[in-house]
């Protein structure tokens, strides 16, 4: 029988598990629709499915959305309002009588794209999920930067702007609230644009409407500063991106890129790269099981 560890990523909108061997190579994975309540009876059921004695699994690795506390091993995801300091780990680790780890949802897309993905060259990486938050994870010298509390990483969360507007976290000038998905789009309507979505925006970007390329250059340029401060501060050398809007493609890219280059002043910062994921979905399951055979 195969020896595997089981990875679970653990989102608002899905649930997801996975056997994976210690190349990397995934042996079984399924997922299923995250419910409004009973989510640990789902995760349950999903961990059934996939450990049907296909493979023997050593330990378990887990990417949660947060934020969370790593010592107690809880979680109180903001948009499962059902889980509000709820025992994961623990809850986890009786379900499969196996050691567990707990992570970051995004600190998990890091370590996979570090692993697997696009950032297996860097011996600093930023791995960040620009989607309708905005979550990061750090890998530097090979390891894994989680903080003490397991929050590391929050770089949605850093101000850019210290006049700026509010945002929903209780700060102010935050990145998220120039640069998510949401707040692509929020700002575009306020602007005139009448579409309704991200998707929506990034077609119209691409199509060359003013208001919906305005408003990807608004949100690369405040994503731009955030990596730029973060290149000074930790020295990263590639930043990784996935998620919904990095899947606008060169209508984030390519602005992005010009203002890191304006925005940059020691060679040194100049010198970052950006780069989208090559695992997209799977980089999160990817550190999850990564994490478990560290551990």
């Amino acid at each position: 029988m195969t020896t595997c560890v089981l990875a679970i990523d653990i989102g608002g909108t899905k649930l997801a598990a996975a056997l994976v061997d210690r190349d990397g190579a995934v042996l079984r994975d399924a997922t299923t629709p995250t419910p409004p309540t009973g989510v640990m009876d789902a995760l349950a059921a999903l961990v059934t499915k996939v450990t049907d004695g296909t493979a023997r699994p050593v330990a378990v690795g887990i990417g949660s959305a947060g934020p969370m506390d790593a010592i107690t091993g809880t979680v109180s995801p903001v948009n499962m309002p059902s889980w509000r300091g709820f025992p994961l780990r623990d809850e986890v680790a009786a379900l499969t009588g196996l050691p567990t780890v707990l992570a970051g949802d995004a600190q998990c897309f890091a370590v996979g794209e570090h692993w697997l993905g696009a950032g297996q060259d860097s011996p600093a990486l930023l791995g960040m999920v620009v989607s309708t938050g905005i979550g990061g994870g750090l890998v530097i010298g090979g390891v894994p930067l989680l903080g003490p509390a397991g929050n590391a990483g929050h770089v949605g969360h850093m101000t850019i702007d210290p006049y700026g507007e509010p945002c929903e976290c209780g700060g102010r000038g935050c990145v998220e609230r120039y640069a998510s998905g949401p707040n692509l789009t929020r700002w575009a309507r306020e602007q005139g644009w009448t579409g309704t979505d991200t998707r929506e925006l990034a077609a119209a970007a691409q199509g060359g409407d003013p208001i919906a390329v305005a408003a990807f250059d608004r949100g690369a340029r405040a994503l731009a500063a955030m990596i730029v401060s973060m290149a000074a501060a930790v020295e990263v050398t590639t930043v990784v991106i996935g998620g919904g809007v990095a899947g606008a493609g060169a209508t984030l890219f390519t602005p992005l890129g010009r203002a890191i280059e304006e925005l940059a002043g020691l060679a040194f910062v100049k010198a970052v790269r950006v780069r989208p994921t090559t695992l997209g979905v799977r980089a999160a399951l990817a550190g999850a099981a990564k994490l478990a055979w560290d551990r």
